[in-house]
Formats: C-alpha cells, sequence, structure tokens
C-alpha cells in the first residue's frame, strides 16, 4: 500500500508528531495556570489504552506479565523497573508479519503507519446481546448513514464495551467449559468491505483480538494485516472519542522482527 494511496504523507505524518508534542508541551504549562491549550486544532488528547499492570487479562498460552522494582529512589539514587511482556499484551499494535510471514515486521513500518483518522463504531448493544457478535457490512453502512463517510487510511474501531470487563480476566476472555472464548469482534466481509472501499488503515477493538474470540482460525486478522495495516486490540477509553473526525497516535516500541508492541495510543479529539 503505497503512502500516497493511503492518503497521508510522511511529512503530515511527520508534522501531526511535530505539532502532537509541542501541543503537549504547551498544554501541561497551560494546565498549570488553569487554562487549556488545543493541539494541532483538536480540543483535547485523550489515553486509548490501559495500564498495564500484575493481573491484568493475557490471552491464553502468552507469557504473564512481570513487573519489578530493581532500584529504587530511597536506597540507589534512582527508580528502575524489569517489565517483561509478550508483544500482543495490554494495549498493543500489531504488524503485518504477525499473521504473514511475507509481510513488514515492526522495523519494516513507516511513521505514518502509526497515524490514522479514527471512527468509533459503537456496538454495545449488539455485545451485549450476543457475546460472538461479529461487526457487519451493514453495520458499517448505518454507521455511515449516521456519521458520514469512513475516511480513507482510518483506524476502524468496534466499541464493545468489553473494556468495562477489564479487571475482571475472566469476564473478559469469557471461556466456555470446551475452552472456547467469547468476545465480539469484526467479520471477515466488513473488513473485506472497508479494504476494498474505504482505503482502510487498521482495525482497532476494546477486546483482545479484532476476529471474534470463538474464530480460532483468526481470519479477520490474517486479511487484515498485510501492505503495511495494523490492529489495536485491548483499547481503553473509547467513549472518550467522537464517532468520526478524531484521530489516533500509536506509540510502542519497534523491536527487530517484532509482530507488534504493547502501546500507548493517544486519541485526538475534535
Amino acid at each position: 500500500m503505497g503512502i500516497a494511496r493511503k492518503g497521508v504523507s510522511m511529512g503530515m505524518a511527520l508534522a501531526l508528531a511535530a505539532g502532537f508534542f509541542a501541543g503537549q508541551s504547551l498544554s501541561r504549562g497551560k494546565r498549570a495556570s488553569g487554562a487549556s491549550e488545543k493541539v494541532l486544532g483538536f480540543d483535547k488528547v485523550v489515553y486509548l489504552s490501559h495500564v498495564n499492570k500484575p493481573g491484568m487479562p493475557i490471552f491464553p498460552g502468552d507469557p504473564e506479565f512481570q513487573l519489578k522494582t530493581l532500584f529504587t529512589v530511597e536506597d540507589d539514587g534512582f527508580r528502575l523497573n524489569f517489565a517483561g511482556l509478550g508483544e500482543h499484551s495490554g494495549t498493543h499494535w500489531g504488524a503485518p508479519c504477525h499473521f504473514n510471514a511475507s509481510e513488514p515486521c515492526a522495523e519494516d513500518m513507516a511513521p505514518e503507519d502509526f497515524f490514522h483518522p479514527a471512527v468509533v463504531v459503537d456496538a454495545r448493544s449488539q455485545s451485549r446481546r450476543n457475546a460472538d457478535y461479529a461487526l457487519t457490512v451493514a453495520d458499517l453502512k448505518r454507521f455511515e448513514d449516521r456519521h458520514g463517510r469512513i475516511p480513507d487510511n482510518a483506524m476502524a474501531i468496534m466499541w464493545t464495551g468489553w473494556q468495562e470487563r477489564w479487571d475482571d480476566p475472566k469476564s473478559y476472555f469469557n471461556q466456555d467449559s470446551d475452552g472456547i472464548l467469547h468476545f465480539p469482534g469484526i467479520s471477515v466481509a466488513a473488513t473485506r468491505w472497508l479494504i476494498d472501499n474505504r482505503d482502510l488503515g487498521g482495525l482497532g477493538i476494546d477486546t483482545h483480538g479484532v476476529d471474534p474470540g470463538a474464530d480460532e482460525l483468526y481470519q479477520t486478522n490474517t486479511l487484515l494485516l498485510k501492505k503495511r495495516r495494523i490492529h489495536l486490540e485491548n483499547l481503553a477509553g473509547l467513549q472518550r472519542m467522537p464517532p468520526n473526525g478524531g484521530w489516533v497516535v500509536v506509540g510502542g516500541v519497534r523491536n527487530q522482527g517484532g509482530s507488534g508492541s504493547p502501546a500507548t495510543v493517544f486519541g485526538l479529539v475534535p
């Protein structure tokens, strides 16, 4: 997927990054005196990621999160923790090579791959009725009827309400007696429609996978993760985002051969 076709240039992405962090610096100073400063013309910046902590939901079979304090200010003059976690633990992004061996890994990604206009499709009512609900093309078309066209290169986010279960891993994974997970996700058909008709930049969700939990073939991920598209999983704070008009900025690390990274995800709110 070429940069021009994705609809965001290197210059635009870098300008967003520079303005974002400059705006954050200005905002911190202004907030001290009770005022506020817009960032790139957006009214506010919000976190869309969970805080990593022991006991958080970890996908079955993945390594448990480790957090250990190695040095403290009191004893050593500085604080330093050791953190150990899988690339797809906590709020995280996934690189194309996560499901497709010939596709880019973390070090192959370009800066603009982590800056996207965002849409948040509220599917909480469907998800409450059916834990295995898969977002449909009809859902996307209804969204556009109400909130306007999904922008090219968008991060299309499904808001299931599962973010409220984060502190209860058993409920979050909703595993049955046969070991099958039950949480909502995004259908292959909806993913294909977004790729073919909206030049999709990525998919996001507030569960542990853009695939419905019961899909052990990971069909949505396999289709999505090509040509520098990414996923965002275990998102939080989606109630702070507008349905359309916002942006997401994705942080994390780029390890050699990395299939993704734990991430801090920022939402820019108009």
